[in-house]
C-alpha cells in the first residue's frame, strides 16, 4: 500500500533517539511504499543543516530519502493545494494558516495520490477532504480525520 508519511515520522524513523517514541507509526511503514512530500524533502533537508550535521550523516538523510518516492509538484498539485486549502478556510481549519504552509504541501500531496497521510501532528485532524474509512488493514481515528491513521 502507498502511504505518505509527514516531516515528523520520517525524521523519527532515521533517528536512533527518536524512533523508539514512534514504533507504532513505525510499524504501518513496514511493507508499504513510502511516499513523501516535496515540503518534507524540503524540512528534512533544512532541518540537518540547522542541526550542522555532518557530511556523512547528511548522506545518509539523502540515502533514506532516496529510499522513498518523492511526490513531484505538478499543475496538479499547485490546484489540489489551493483547493485544499480554500475548504480549509471555509471551515475554519488551521491548515489554511499561512503557518501550516508546509503542512498543508504534506496533505495536499497525501490527496492528490489518494493515499492515507501518516503522522503523529494534530493539526491534520479533521482537515475537510474524506477517504475511504478502511484501506489495507489501516483505518482512520475517526470518521472524519483521514489523516492520522492506526492500525486495526
Amino acid at each position: 500500500m502507498r502511504i505518505v508519511v509527514d516531516t515528523g515520522i520520517f525524521s523519527a524513523s532515521i533517528s536512533r533517539r527518536r524512533r523508539q517514541r514512534f514504533e507504532t507509526e513505525m510499524a504501518l511503514m513496514a511493507g508499504n511504499q513510502i511516499f513523501l512530500a516535496a515540503a518534507t524533502v524540503s524540512e528534512l533537508l533544512y532541518g540537518a543543516l540547522v542541526a550542522g550535521w555532518s557530511e556523512v550523516r547528511r548522506e545518509r538523510l539523502e540515502e533514506a530519502i532516496r529510499a522513498t518516492t518523492v511526490i513531484p509538484v505538478s499543475n496538479k498539485l499547485l490546484s489540489t493545494t489551493a483547493e485544499l486549502r480554500f475548504a480549509c478556510r471555509r471551515v475554519g481549519h488551521p491548515l489554511h494558516d499561512r503557518t501550516h504552509a508546509n503542512d498543508l504541501w504534506i496533505a495536499a500531496s497525501a490527496v492528490q495520490i489518494d493515499a492515507p497521510l501518516l503522522t503523529g501532528d494534530s493539526v491534520f485532524n479533521e482537515a475537510p477532504r474524506a477517504y475511504p474509512a478502511q484501506v489495507g488493514g489501516i483505518v482512520p481515528r475517526t470518521s472524519v480525520d483521514w489523516f492520522s491513521w492506526t492500525l486495526i
